[in-house]
């Protein structure tokens, strides 16, 4: 029988130990996401490269496996202030540290010790991929009249596929409703001190992670990160901004939004020290947008981004 895409529930939970099965369950982990360039097995191979007395391929021998997916969620907020979100799991897999002040916040920010790691298992209409000791990457769209979206691209250990029925208990009540980016939805911005519309922003996070595997060690790392982003805004006036005087001097500068509304549901993105590069003119409906390119430099350590839901 025919194996359906939309069949899918992906079920994500935080580890106790890197590299240790949580075994994630659908009714109390299931994530509401789109899912994307899965691949089961990413195999490497060592040629055997033999001489032989005719032409024609010596094979391969299967060196290391792991596994790779890419979840795609909302970035919306939690049902009250202090509520950890239901896509938590998945950000603090890409290196961010959790801050939960009760009936209050709850705030990410980057960490570059102590990684978490997460237990993935993906149903897919009958199969059952598992991928153990996640970790990843993510990048922040935040578009005009768009829906705020995050894209996580997770590197996690090979299990075997099985047959497993597609799970028919998942709970989505932590996942909200995105509130669209708009002038009533996006309330504050700015950017190097101007306030200022903005058409398209993005952050990536720049992690490297890396997949190892020696004699009595398989794990997955994340050993880098460099946060960078991209942004397109109305083009000022010199007198009241002048932007390419501050990518001539690498002026390092704040940027700060506020999007969303309701306890637990409004979010602040903001960054204290971020370089701007690569202005570029680009036209939006006739008006003259410049597009700037970002880098997020860390302040004292650890703060070059935080994520902070109020």
């Amino acid at each position: 029988m025919a194996k359906l895409m939309r069949n899918v529930v992906l079920a994500v939970k935080e580890e106790t130990t890197n590299g240790v099965d949580i075994v994630p369950t659908s009714a109390a982990n299931s994530i509401l996401a789109k899912v994307s360039d899965v691949q089961p097995v990413v195999a490497e191979f060592a040629e055997r490269d033999n001489v032989k007395p005719y032409l024609g391929s010596s094979g391969s021998v299967q060196v290391s496996a792991h596994s790779e997916l890419t979840v795609e969620f909302e970035l919306a907020g939690a049902s009250a202030a202090g509520v950890v979100p239901g896509w938590a799991a998945l950000l603090k897999a890409c290196g961010f540290g959790e801050t939960i002040v009760a009936d209050t916040s709850v705030t990410y920010e980057p960490i570059s010790t102590a990684f978490k790691s997460v237990s993935i298992y993906y149903f897919l209409d009958g199969l059952l991929h598992k991928m153990i000791g996640c970790m990843g990457t993510a990048t922040f769209t935040l578009n005009s009249r768009g829906i705020p979206r995050v894209s996580v691209k997770l590197t996690g250990l090979y299990s075997n596929t099985t047959d497993t029925a597609l799970p028919t208990d998942s709970d989505y009540s932590a996942f909200l409703a995105p509130q669209a980016v708009n002038k009533v939805n996006t309330t504050a911005f700015t950017l190097h001190g101007a306030t200022n519309p903005f058409d398209q922003f993005s952050l990536d996070l720049g992690n490297t992670v890396v997949y190892r595997n020696m004699p009595t060690l398989e794990e997955v790392l994340i050993t880098d990160r460099r946060v960078t982003g991209s942004i397109s805004i109305p083009m000022t006036s010199v007198a009241t901004k002048a932007w390419h005087n501050m990518v001539r001097d690498g002026t390092l500068a704040a940027i700060s939004m506020t999007h969303g509304s309701g306890a637990g549901k409004t979010f602040t993105i903001s960054a204290p020290k971020v370089q701007l590069t690569n202005p570029q003119y680009q036209d939006k409906d006739g008006v003259v947008m410049l597009g700037l390119a970002l880098q997020l430099l860390p302040d004292t350590g650890n703060d070059e981004l935080s994520i902070a839901l109020t």
